[in-house]
């Protein structure tokens, strides 16, 4: 009796001390949101931009999403919506002069990035200046720099510019050292996404496909830096081959910068452009505390009763709940309907970052879909990639809006059910036995080999699968199904490709999808508003903290955290998908 009373004070100890950190964290986060007032801009100021934290579709109420637990302070989440929305802010207001772009690493995906640096066009068309600096540049960073005005680099600096490179992670040779055989199952031969699991290298249909689409992702990144640089294709490829970037005489000798300059020096022309005496410090805001100033009169409407809901769909594709970094069936349909459902709402702009996943899922999501383009024009948004799945749950759309640097395609389905039989038997001393009603009651165990009959049934769904994949893109699309099979078989393209096959329908952004379901709904004034609604925040706060470990994990293992995550997503890959045939990095 005496040990169970301890026991019962130590977990009651234990639980009240969770409860106060819990408490006394809550407190600090909404201390830290809520001590933000409204501020003043001054005359003459400059837009300061770092973009040195992720950056996301849809910016964060979520308290946890960038939460800093070394020093237990608050880091708001970079939205690309914010963002997009601060840009255009800056470009109305009359006492914004500039924007000075601070540049080394920048976090986001080509076709993010793209969508920044066509608003920081807009920003300059307006007549106002951009300047950009930075002590490096890596190669995402200097693509989107060189929208600037004039474009410095410190004097030891360099520039990654050296092309686009996709390198794959193959898994065969550790999984056959484990005992581990990943039976996959696919369709199409351009479906390469077991290929990690049961080859040493590519196989030559994947070679061409990555080949062909970072091909087009590069030509699409040499002619925006071309129009902004006045220089032509050749010339950039003649730099990247022989990276005469590589320290700032070079850069400035190729013409890739305007100047060489120390952070102090920046300051000086800054002071010139905005015509300030050189005593006078010029008046620099950063984007974080720019959020909280008043809109300019020029963007101030009168409240409209017509809204156009923008439904944020980002992450893995699987069934249930989800949350605002995994795509979850029940989550995203309830959104997609309750806009569906809302009069007020004439337009949907469904905006989709994913690399697709469970096939059962995407076809839950796409039913809403289908049945809100029935009763409301539907614009389906592209951001990095909307590939596999996310293509699947894009395809009911009445409209398609990419990037030409997104990642789409990969109509294709997999299915993977591993053997870890020798695993168990082998490596751990492991064995099993069943005893089962049915031939096929134990059909996908991993304790054993597939069976041929087992195997001809999975082959079997896999194709069904397929078939209705192609089917929806046919009717969403209005292509017919053996063109559709021709496009599909598993492979990925380009948004530029995408466009030339008839898989989307125009290039742009988040803001260009807008505006083309204002235009389907023949709307003459409108409101923006965001969907799913979000979650309370106590119970935003309890959720998030599941996912703290993995956040320490990633800030611990820096750019080798993708190689352990692509590991442990080993786990979760069974049954039937539809997703990419791998995570693609493109350095």
């Amino acid at each position: 009796m005496k040990q169970f009373f301890k026991f019962m004070f130590a977990s009651m100890v234990g639980f009240l001390l969770t409860f106060l950190v819990l408490l006394f964290i809550t407190f600090g986060i909404i201390a830290g949101l809520s001590s933000r007032d409204t501020v003043d801009i001054k005359e003459k100021s400059v837009l300061h931009l770092t973009l040195n934290t992720e950056i996301v579709d849809r910016g964060g109420a979520n308290p946890f999403e960038s939460f800093d637990f070394m020093s237990m302070s608050p880091r708001k989440a970079l939205g690309l919506n914010d963002l997009l929305r601060g840009i255009e802010k800056a470009r109305e207001d009359e006492k914004i002069e500039g924007i000075y772009l601070d540049l080394s690493i920048v976090p986001a995906g080509w076709s993010t990035l793209g969508e920044i640096r066509r608003a920081l066009e807009d920003f300059r068309s307006s007549g106002k200046f951009i300047i950009s600096y930075g002590e490096t540049y890596m190669q995402r960073a200097y693509y989107l720099g060189s929208v600037a005005d004039e474009v410095y680099l410190h004097p030891e600096g360099v520039i990654d510019f050296s092309g686009l490179n996709s390198e794959l992670v193959f898994l065969k040779n550790m999984l056959d050292k484990l005992g581990i055989d990943p039976q996959v199952i696919r369709q199409g031969e351009y479906k390469s996404a077991g290929e990690p699991f049961f080859r040493e290298d590519m196989s030559e249909e994947n070679r061409e496909q990555v080949l062909s689409y970072i091909s087009s992702i590069w030509n699409n990144i040499l002619a925006d830096i071309a129009g902004s640089r006045g220089m032509g294709i050749d010339h950039l490829n003649n730099i990247a081959d022989n990276l005469y970037t590589r320290n700032a005489g070079l850069a400035i000798e190729w013409d890739m910068i305007d100047g060489i300059a120390h952070r102090d020096e920046i300051y000086s022309v800054l002071r010139q452009r905005l015509g300030l005496e050189d005593d006078e410090e010029p008046e620099l805001v950063t984007f974080s505390k720019y959020e909280d100033a008043p809109l300019p009169e020029s963007m101030i409407k009168p409240r409209s009763r017509n809204k156009v809901a923008v439904v944020y769909a980002s992450g893995n594709i699987i069934s249930g709940e989800g949350s605002e970094r995994i795509i979850g069936s029940e989550r995203i349909s309830l959104a997609l309907r309750e806009a569906r459902k809302d009069e007020s709402v004439k337009a949907i702009v469904f905006r989709i970052n994913s690399p697709g996943g469970s096939a059962l899922a995407s076809d839950v999501i796409l039913r809403e879909v289908v049945l809100a383009a029935r009763e409301k024009p539907v614009v389906a948004s592209m951001g990095d990639v909307a590939a596999s799945g996310g293509y699947y749950i894009a395809c009911g759309a009445d409209w398609i809006v990419a990037n030409p640097s997104t990642i789409t395609g990969s109509i294709g389905v997999f299915g993977m059910i591993p053997n870890m039989q020798e695993f168990f038997n082998e490596k751990l001393g492991i064995t099993f036995d069943n005893v089962k009603t049915n031939e096929l009651a134990d059909i996908g165990s991993i304790s054993r080999p597939l069976t041929a009959a087992e195997r001809g049934i999975i082959e079997e769904s896999i194709e069904q699968v397929y078939d209705t994949f192609i089917r929806h893109v046919s009717e969403g699309r209005d292509i017919p199904v053996n063109i559709v099979d021709e496009i599909g078989r598993g492979r990925v393209w380009s948004g530029s490709e995408a466009r030339q096959n008839g898989l989307i329908d125009e290039f742009g952004g988040l803001e260009r999808a807008i505006e083309k379901a204002v235009e389907l709904a023949e709307l003459e004034d409108y409101r923006v508003v965001d969907y799913p609604e979000r979650k309370d925040f106590l119970t935003q706060l309890l959720e998030d903290f599941g996912g703290v470990q993995e956040r320490m994990v990633e800030r611990k293992l820096g750019p080798a955290y993708r190689y352990y995550k692509q590991m442990n997503d080993v786990r979760d890959m069974t049954g039937i998908l539809t997703r990419l045939p791998y995570d693609i990095y493109l350095d």
